[in-house]
């Protein structure tokens, strides 16, 4: 894969991704969030569009991981091929035990391993992570990459204190950075600074510009230049031990070379104003202007960062999902514009959403059609860019044809993406439906904009999945059910349909099926009329019935439009993307 197939969104094991599609050095920046071993069921909540709570769920993944035949497998393969590795996993198996953390290691091993095969000699990698993990994953890290290539273990405070605990509350998770090499990118990003410190610019020139002075000198100096910058100036001497010194944010805002000598610096800092002579006849001192500073370097604590509360703009309602200005964060200092960003475990698609406001290329992979279809969703709505190839399933040695397919689109795939993965035809989604039935129905209901609705055994009410749209009145709405079958299909299941519309009093029913309706299917839906809409002066038929081959072709439900509701999921908010790589969300 090359830099002009990326903006591709994967449908698959990560592993397995990784090791068909993406070549050797050719991402420039890594993150993952990988699922953690806290025996959790992670559901996602959607927000019903009338106001109500959330009252509909579905389960988006379990974030367990056990001791497995299939562990057992990964350790035997992982140590046999010997290296720090392997003694690293050794290490941990004789510590822990077949324990599900260890399960969980032994998973992410040979993904680490995969994402350094694939990251530039430039690039650089952040691993998100809860605390109780960190430390074995530092040292995995540690056994990938190599202890030298560590870089930072940042701390970002995710939420407030609130349990009443006897210990300390959980407040922050941790970010692993590691590079490849030692000659990684680097942006350092700067914040404001505090109010206090603003306060020490008491001075001001006529222009109204604020500043305070600072020492011209330092003990920095070294070498042949010692001696210089310890001789008089305009009559004044370094005090002892210090020597004249040229700030580098001024001498590099005039222009000056590096290797000046001192003294022709300061004067020619001091006829461009930025000396300043005390009135007593002291030493010189350093004109230092706010307006000029960058800002106080970003350390390895952010605090400024708040987590995604539920009345934020950009929450989609995924489980996980982090705030996008962490991303922005990362992604700006660790990579430029036009470098690659690459996300294994992309979930509702922040990494994405980041890096295409900033102006890099991306790489996504996720193993749910739930992921997928609302990270199709956040993009349409965010930047206005859709889909534009439908890549089918590449095997061993079809790889080419996926970076040719979007390749050919050249600058276009700025403002396209491509999906490799999904089903492209009746064979593909018939295989999908046979070998989950819930990523299957996931995905059908992502190829008409409808979002899943809880699925519980033994409750099932004949809804798969939902869209809710503008009603008559304002501040109404109306919705659109749906029922999709995997299996063979009969009138008995239009009935049951019709039957599901009256109950939950919506006005369109939608059958997706693989097979054709037959002439009784068809006879029994016509006899549910109509839906009449005064507001568009249109009548849609109340019960639908739709073949995936027929939505793979583009046939689209008859319903009014829903443009003032969007139904999948909590709409993602307008990204403003700018040349400075900068990006600006609504608050």
């Amino acid at each position: 894969m090359t830099e002009s197939a990326s903006n591709l969104l994967f449908y698959g094991d990560n592993l397995d991704i990784l090791r068909r599609y993406v070549k050797d050095e050719t991402v420039d920046l890594v993150y993952l969030d990988p699922p953690f071993n806290s025996n959790t069921n992670y559901n996602v909540l959607f927000a019903e569009k009338d106001g109500s709570k959330a009252a509909s769920q579905i389960q988006a993944f379990s974030d367990t991981w056990t001791w497995t035949q299939e562990s057992e497998s990964v350790f035997a393969e992982i140590v046999t091929a010997g290296g720090r590795v392997a003694d690293c996993l050794q290490a941990f198996r004789t510590f822990l035990g077949e324990c599900d953390m260890l399960a969980y290691l032994v998973m992410m091993v040979p993904r680490l391993m995969e994402l350094r095969r694939v990251m530039k000699p430039t690039g650089s990698i952040y691993l998100h992570c809860d605390p109780a993990a960190g430390h074995y994953l530092k040292m995995l890290l540690d056994a990938t990459f190599g202890p030298e290539n560590f870089s930072s273990e940042i701390v970002w405070k995710r939420a407030g204190a609130h349990n009443m605990s006897r210990r300390w509350d959980a407040i922050h998770d941790l970010l692993l950075m590691y590079t490849k090499g030692s000659d990684h990118k680097w942006n350092q990003p700067f914040e404001s600074y505090p109010d206090e410190y603003k306060a020490r610019f008491k001075r001001q020139d006529p222009d109204g510009r604020c500043w305070q002075d600072v020492a011209l000198t330092g003990g920095g100096a070294s070498g042949s230049n010692t001696a210089r910058s310890q001789m008089p100036w305009r009559g004044h001497i370094p005090p002892p031990g210090r020597n004249w010194s040229a700030p580098r944010i001024v001498t590099d805002y005039l222009g000056l070379p590096r290797e000046m000598d001192v003294l022709e610096k300061l004067e020619t800092m001091d006829k461009a104003g930025f000396v300043y002579w005390p009135k007593n006849s002291g030493t010189p001192r350093f004109k230092q202007y706010l307006e000029m500073l960058p800002g106080m370097p970003v350390g390895d604590v952010w605090t400024d960062i708040p987590p995604i509360n539920s009345q934020a703009a950009e929450r989609l309602g995924y489980p996980t999902q982090k705030p996008q200005a962490l991303l922005e964060r990362i992604i700006s200092a660790s990579s430029n514009r036009g470098d690659v960003v690459l996300d294994p475990f992309c979930g509702c698609g922040t990494t994405i959403a980041a890096a295409q406001a900033l102006g890099r290329p991306w790489i996504g992979i996720d193993i749910t059609h739930l992921a997928i279809t609302l990270i199709k969703q956040r993009l349409k709505d965010s930047f206005d860019i859709e889909q534009v190839v439908r890549a089918a399933p590449a095997g061993k040695g079809e790889t080419a044809k996926v970076g040719e397919a979007a390749a050919k689109y050249g600058e276009a795939t700025k403002r396209s993406f491509h999906v490799v993965g999904e089903p492209t035809s009746e064979p593909d989604a018939a295989a999908l439906a046979a070998s989950d039935p819930y990523q299957f129905q996931w995905w059908a209901l992502g190829l008409v904009g409808a979002r899943p609705v809880e699925q519980k055994k033994g409750a099932d009410k004949g809804i798969d999945g939902r869209i809710i749209f503008q009603g008559e009145k304002s501040g109404s709405f109306e919705s659109v059910i749906l029922s999709v079958k995997a299996g063979h299909t009969n009138v008995v299941h239009v009935r049951d349909l019709k039957g599901v519309l009256e109950r939950e009093k919506a006005v369109i029913g939608v059958l997706i099926s693989m097979q054709e309706a037959t002439s009784p299917m068809k006879t029994e839906a016509v006899t549910a009329g109509f839906y009449e809409s005064t507001l568009w002066g249109r009548k849609y038929p109340k019960v639908q019935l739709f073949t995936v081959a027929e939505l793979l072709a583009g046939k689209n439900i008859e319903m009014p439009p829903i443009r003032q509701v969007q139904a999948t999921f909590k709409k993602a908010p307008k990204a403003i993307e700018k040349q400075s790589g900068q990006s600006e969300l609504p608050v």
